[in-house]
């Protein structure tokens, strides 16, 4: 059963043109069999099949990895249970990450996943994302700051943008209406000296579940 799990994860990054180590590949689905076997009494996510959980959790998440720093620091807003953070840390072990989720439970978890794999470098943190700002080594240190379903995309970037880096990049992870939020918020954006750099439409390779990714960043100043 295994071994067919690290086929198809292997199968389905390799379809999205991501190549990852073996060893990589056996930390992930580590990480999902501990969200599963912790979800049978403490609900994390609506998801129970593992294959499903293969795909909406570890495939998903690292649909990011073209859009990221990999040796930067990364801010993950409503992250649950470490969704994108933790797969795109273990992907990138010189990467930094604050996961941030208001749910104590889902924290607990992630702090689980960080003692029982030995994960430098992956600080969850409980509270809202609005307080961020408040403590110094938090604000304006981002070089990216994610986050997945986790808000509308104009509450998503008013919540990001005092702990982006001043050439930092914002990325909304969104379904596949995305691109239409995005034209709905332009003016929200263009009044918080915002731009979209690029949208990336994709289609996960087993359902064929379709998302965006809108990547932001400060507007370059008129000469």
């Amino acid at each position: 059963m295994r071994r067919n799990d690290e086929r198809n994860l292997q199968r389905s990054l390799a379809a999205l043109g991501i190549t990852l180590d073996d060893s990589v590949i056996r930390d992930l689905l580590c990480l999902r069999d501990e969200l599963l076997r912790w979800n049978r009494r403490v609900n994390l996510t609506a998801i129970s099949d593992p294959e499903e959980a293969l795909e909406k959790h570890l495939v998903d998440s690292l649909t990011l990895l073209p859009e990221i720093d990999p040796t930067g620091r990364l801010l993950d807003l409503g992250s649950g249970g470490g969704f994108p953070g933790l797969p795109l840390r273990l992907a990138c072990p010189h990467l930094r990450v604050l996961s941030v989720d208001a749910v104590q439970k889902k924290i607990a978890f992630q702090r689980h996943l960080v003692r029982l794999m030995g994960l430098e470098g992956f600080t969850p943190w409980h509270g809202r994302a609005e307080k961020l700002p408040e403590h110094p080594e938090f604000a304006g240190g981002f070089e990216r700051v994610v986050s997945r379903a986790f808000a509308s995309l104009e509450d998503f970037v008013r919540l990001a943008l005092p702990c982006l880096a001043p050439h930092g990049r914002i990325v909304a992870m969104k379904g596949q209406e995305g691109e239409r939020e995005l034209a709905a918020a332009k003016p929200v954006l263009s009044r918080l000296g915002l731009s979209c750099l690029f949208s990336r439409r994709l289609e996960l390779p087993g359902s064929g579940a379709r998302r965006t990714l809108i990547v932001l960043a400060r507007s370059e100043p008129k000469i």
